[in-house]
């Protein structure tokens, strides 16, 4: 055998093997398909080992619970039992804090996933339902924000027409938008989310896909991503834009032109907050699953994990969003902390509204000349 042949033979043998290595380890967390689950790549079985989602992932989801679950509680009490006039901003609201609990219920069961190395001992049912759950929530929660931001705008430019009164509209679009989340949530139902990772002998729950079962994962979520943040997102920087351009042609005046500084900051300050939370986990989703259908080196699902976590903390930032918009919110949670009923309430309003305030004393007099002062 001449050296030529012996140098040619090992070159084959080299391409043989970084074919088969390609083959493993370039799926991202796909890996080879046995009967009875997958053999994960090394970078796989890195990340799912490192502190990131044993430690980092849980602490983080820990303070999405112990924040989220009274707050959003509250919210639901406040926008149910304490608001009278349900206007249609409040209406997406309470929806959009219930999309909020839904989430926020079934966290517990992520963050003992997590804590137990990634293991999921629950079954593929509840797996399915967290999944679905998880991707629900998100993008009920971009719907609805969008649908606040259209409502924003309407009040804003067209203040006194009907339509932005209408509660029946609210009403009609928050039950489709519910229908047509939880439509499409369904094919999560329609394929393992419980995959075993043989070479770590755990049940991982939607960190392992099915080489297999890719092409209808990678599908699904592209489409998830297009329709249910893209066109959103549009949605909502449109309406801001045009928002902001309006309260700017109004500043002019001097009596408005400090309530319209603090509207256009608190705008700002929600759409930030928006696309802080929900740009990067929908971005690193669209190209998570691009490579994967593509086969293409995928090592960025840590960032891809991570960022999809940080999403939920909207759970924890939507009732604090509701508490500096309304006006009426922030006064019925005093309320309701202060442990006062509906009625009580109303018979301060109006024995407040027989007063006549003075700015210069700070005090309220009656029309019998009894004065009451504003200071405790």
């Amino acid at each position: 055998m001449t050296v030529r042949t012996r140098c040619f033979q090992l070159l084959l043998l080299w391409c043989c093997a970084q074919i088969c290595l390609t083959q493993i380890d370039t799926k991202g967390f796909t890996g080879t398909e046995t009967n009875d689950g997958v053999w994960v790549s090394s970078q796989a079985q890195e990340v799912l080992t490192s502190r990131l989602t044993t430690i980092f992932l849980p602490v983080v989801y820990i303070i999405v619970f112990v924040v989220g679950l009274p707050t959003n509680a509250l919210a639901i009490w406040v926008f149910l039992f304490r608001t009278k006039k349900k206007h249609p901003s409040s209406i997406y609201m309470a929806n959009l804090a219930l999309a909020d609990l839904l989430f926020v219920i079934w966290v517990p069961m992520k963050i003992a996933y997590h804590f137990n190395g990634n293991n999921w001992i629950y079954g593929d049912g509840l797996c399915k339902v967290l999944v679905a759950f998880f991707y629900g929530n998100m993008y009920c929660s971009i719907a609805f924000i969008a649908c606040i931001s259209v409502q924003r705008y309407w009040a804003v430019v067209h203040p006194l027409s009907q339509q932005q009164r209408s509660s029946r509209l609210a009403v009609s679009v928050s039950i489709a938008i519910w229908v047509a989340v939880w439509l499409i949530t369904i094919p999560l139902y329609l394929y393992d989310q419980e995959v075993r990772a043989r070479n770590l002998n755990i049940l991982t729950c939607h960190d392992v896909t099915r080489p297999s079962q890719k092409k209808i994962a990678a599908g699904y979520f592209l489409t998830m991503g297009t329709l249910g943040f893209v066109l959103p997102t549009v949605v909502c920087i449109i309406s801001y834009i045009l928002m902001l351009k309006s309260l700017r042609n109004s500043m002019s005046d001097p009596t408005i032109a400090k309530k319209r500084k603090k509207a256009v900051v608190l705008i700002i300050t929600v759409l930030l907050m928006f696309l802080v939370c929900f740009t990067p986990s929908n971005v690193m989703l669209l190209v998570h699953y691009i490579l994967l259908l593509g086969e293409a080196e995928n090592n960025l699902y840590g960032f891809y994990i991570t960022t999809l976590c940080l999403a939920s903390l909207n759970s924890c930032f939507d009732p604090f969003v509701y508490y500096f918009i309304s006006e009426d919110f922030r006064e019925h949670v005093k309320n309701t902390f202060l442990c006062r009923s509906e009625r009580t309430v109303e018979r301060m309003r109006v024995s407040f509204s027989a007063l006549k305030y003075s700015k210069k004393s700070n005090t309220y007099t009656s029309e019998s000349g009894n004065t009451q002062s504003t200071e405790c």
